[in-house]
């Protein structure tokens, strides 16, 4: 069972989007596996995708077209039950060719469509399913809560449950929307795991601008998550700002940076993205614990952020937490195998808390007076945990999530495609 996530049974709908889902039998039960999401004319689209050298067909070509357009993307087209990575020349045509469909579908330019795939690596996409499929989900286009549930739904693969956030904010008067849904449970480490993500506002938002917003976002949340520390051929965040609501810059321009409501509006697109963030660690496979890791006092962002992901993703950190065994030495293993030049144990301290107690373990490098192995191991039975590292190097901080590593990780993945 996810840790301590609740998902809300529906969400506000964005206007300028809709969306339509089918069962195009991708999936081996029959679930349901493809997504198709029409934005409005007035749309802008921004996107980071994979780090990974062997990204999928359907990134290459998304990366290629999100180009090629300006960001004035139509369409997007999502199935789940295939990867359609590692799978050549015809993979990449397959995808091309799926564009093409869904262009001529809704009256668009093809470039103007972006395709996006998850599932199991290595294998072609069956070519009847998914035109047969195409024209069907075409067909159950709209508007409804349920919709966006349905799409929700219909891009998860081990995932236990669908992932959806959604919340308001004013800007110049009126109520705009910041909502969408994610999926997410293993290969996580997105460094932009299996994941895929999609965040749509009805705010009015320059291309350029919301590249930059989707940039910094996926930096702060997508990117300082980790599940397993592997990174997807398939990952993508996408931020959408349909434009529909009209709310914009009081001479007539479209949102930006400096608009005395932007920290209001970026406050929530960031809030909506952390909330789908950690739902995917919270829903991590196996995973019984969310783990919060802040390392403070570095010389730069980059550095505290290498120490957290170091430390949440040791497989002994990761193990120890399962068993809440306060074997605290094994994050300052983690720490000091990070690979920063500077690092001094004598000033270094670190902290582990629950929601209803913290308490120091290491204090400039020595052992914290009145710690004991009982009272970590007490802390250690909480659900959710933070660590706090301080380097004592400089004044920068960043903060990370991720989950233990328990038994059912490996019996997961080692039946994933059984």
């Amino acid at each position: 069972m996810p840790v301590n996530l609740v998902v809300p049974e529906s969400i506000t709908a964005v206007p300028g989007v809709r969306l339509g889902t089918v069962a195009a039998g991708l999936k081996k039960n029959n679930a349901k596996d493809l997504v198709l999401v029409n934005l409005d004319t007035t749309s802008h689209t921004a996107a980071v995708f994979t780090r990974n050298a062997y990204c999928a067909a359907p990134v290459t070509v998304a990366r290629q077209h999100l180009k090629a357009s300006k960001g004035a993307i139509r369409a997007l087209l999502i199935n789940s039950g295939g990867a359609n990575a590692a799978t050549g020349t015809q993979g990449l045509q397959n995808a091309r060719s799926h564009c093409s469909q869904v262009a001529d579908i809704l009256g668009i330019a093809t470039d103007q469509v972006l395709p996006f795939s998850t599932g199991v690596i290595g294998e072609q996409l069956p070519g009847d399913t998914m035109r047969n499929g195409i024209d069907q989900v075409a067909l159950s286009l709209g508007t409804t809560s349920d919709h966006w549930r349905s799409a929700a739904e219909g891009i998860m693969t081990t995932d236990t449950v669908l992932k959806q956030y959604s919340e308001q904010v004013e800007v110049d008067g009126q109520s705009i929307t910041v909502g969408g849904f994610a999926k997410g449970s293993g290969m996580i480490q997105p460094n932009m795991a299996t994941m895929l993500a999609y965040v749509f506002t009805d705010a009015s938002v320059s291309s350029d601008v919301l590249q930059s917003l989707c940039e910094e976002v996926a930096d702060r949340t997508f990117n300082s998550v980790t599940v397993d520390g592997d990174t997807s051929t398939n990952d993508a965040f996408v931020l959408v700002a349909t434009g529909v609501s009209g709310a914009s810059r009081v001479d007539g321009n479209v949102l930006d940076t400096d608009h005395p409501a932007w920290p209001a509006f970026s406050g929530s697109v960031l809030r909506v993205a952390t909330w789908l963030a950690h739902a995917l660690v919270r829903d991590g496979e196996g995973a019984s614990k969310f783990i919060t890791v802040r390392v403070s006092g570095g010389k730069s962002e980059n550095d505290c952020k290498l120490v957290a992901l170091t430390v949440g993703n040791s497989p002994l950190v990761k193990t120890a937490f399962f068993a809440s065994d306060a074997n605290l030495g094994r994050i300052i293993m983690a720490v000091g195998r990070s690979g920063l030049d500077y690092l001094d144990l004598n000033k270094f301290s670190l902290a582990l808390g629950n929601a209803e107690k913290r308490v120091d373990v290491m204090d400039a490098g020595q052992p914290a007076p009145g710690y004991t192995d009982e009272i970590g191991q007490d802390i250690m039975q909480a659900a959710e945990l933070q660590i706090d590292i301080d380097l004592g190097a400089g004044e920068k901080s960043w903060t990370c999530w991720a989950s233990d590593l328990s038994h059912d990780y490996v019996s997961i993945n080692a039946d994933y495609r059984s």
